[in-house]
């Protein structure tokens, strides 16, 4: 069976989500299913001119094969037959709090009218699926879960000490609420800790500099590295050297950053909110309420300062990652619902 993956050119779709689809997309193709894909140009996911162009223009070339639409590619293919697509459902774009009242509105309706003409709909995690069922009227047999996978991954060393070293992954943007984190940790002045912020430093500018204003304010500048976008060997070498994983997102609708911790054996530190904390065995870290760095704070003080408490908990760390399905298994997954979806019953 041919398919054809709609994912957006530009940037729009959080990076979590690219992500989701490139690595389904190489695991679909490992697997020797004939999976291609299309850019869809334009701005993303309030469509203008151009993406609405660019979506039909890539409609009109897919023949028979079906086609796969990521969820920010989706208001752009609006006018579309999509009663013979697939939708992989990132977290909603109406719910996308950097986005304007009005906007989040007008996407708000397009949702409604778009989802439910789906022939089905992948949700990546159940937080995901149980907010569209929550909002949108669709029937819940047409919705299936299919979680992301995880690859090899070697287990971290940490950072040998002296301290603790803490990382935490992700776009540097409200909400990832990376100020909660700072006001956490500026109530540990007595411990050893170090942090490094894994994550693009120019989607969101003015929160970004207010960031470096306020580590200066609370008098931690001189513990809070803001590395950038790490890629290859500099990632690695972060993961490598972290003692804590540290998320304090507002909400995440996939939780893998968190995954890769588990994965890697180290101790997480995450919000309740979203997919991140039910992956979370409760032997393998903390969950502490989104926003709250009182709460925060006093999860990062056992972890830091009980030694013996986080080598616990990267045990149990690393036992859950190594029970996490990999992404060949999850492509499985997938590729039957595609079939489900091409030939109904």
């Amino acid at each position: 069976m041919a398919s054809v993956f709609f994912i957006p050119e530009q940037a729009g779709a959080t990076s979590g989500n690219l992500a989701y689809d490139r690595q389904m997309i190489d695991a679909l193709r490992r697997a020797g299913h004939d999976v291609q894909v299309r850019s869809i140009a334009g701005r993303h996911p309030l469509p203008d001119d151009s993406a609405f162009a660019s979506a039909k223009a890539a409609w009109n070339g897919i023949g028979s094969a079906l086609a796969i639409i990521d969820s920010t590619c989706l208001p752009a293919c609006a006018g579309l037959e999509l009663e013979r697509a697939v939708g992989v459902l990132h977290p909603t774009i109406s719910q996308r709090r950097a986005l304007p009242e009005a906007a989040r509105i007008r996407l708000a309706a397009m949702e409604r009218d778009i989802l439910p003409r789906l022939a089905c709909i992948i949700a990546p995690s159940q937080a995901i699926a149980d907010m569209l069922l929550a909002d949108i009227p669709v029937a819940p047999q047409r919705v299936h879960l299919v979680e992301p996978g995880i690859g090899a991954l070697a287990r971290a060393h940490g950072s040998g000490g002296p301290g603790t070293a803490l990382l935490a992954t992700g776009t540097v943007a409200p909400h990832k609420d990376y100020d909660t984190l700072l006001r956490a940790l500026a109530r540990l002045p007595d411990l050893d800790w170090s942090l490094t912020i894994n994550g693009a430093l120019d989607r969101d500018p003015p929160y970004a500099r207010m960031l470096a204003t306020l580590a200066e304010t609370l008098k931690i500048a001189s513990r809070v590295h803001f590395a950038g976008r790490l890629q290859g060997d500099a990632l690695e070498q972060a993961w490598d050297r972290a003692d804590i994983f540290v998320q304090t997102s507002q909400w995440e609708g996939h939780g893998m950053a968190v995954a890769n911790a588990l994965k890697r054996g180290l101790p997480v530190a995450t919000t309740r909110a979203g997919a991140a904390a039910s992956l979370l065995p409760d032997t393998a870290g903390i969950t502490v309420e989104p926003g709250d760095h009182a709460e925060l704070s006093k999860a990062l003080r056992r972890m830091i300062f009980d030694a013996a408490l986080r080598r616990a908990m990267a045990d149990a760390a690393f036992a859950a990652g190594a029970a996490l399905p990999g992404w060949d298994e999850q492509a499985r997954r997938f590729a039957a619902v595609l079939e489900q979806a091409a030939h109904p019953a």
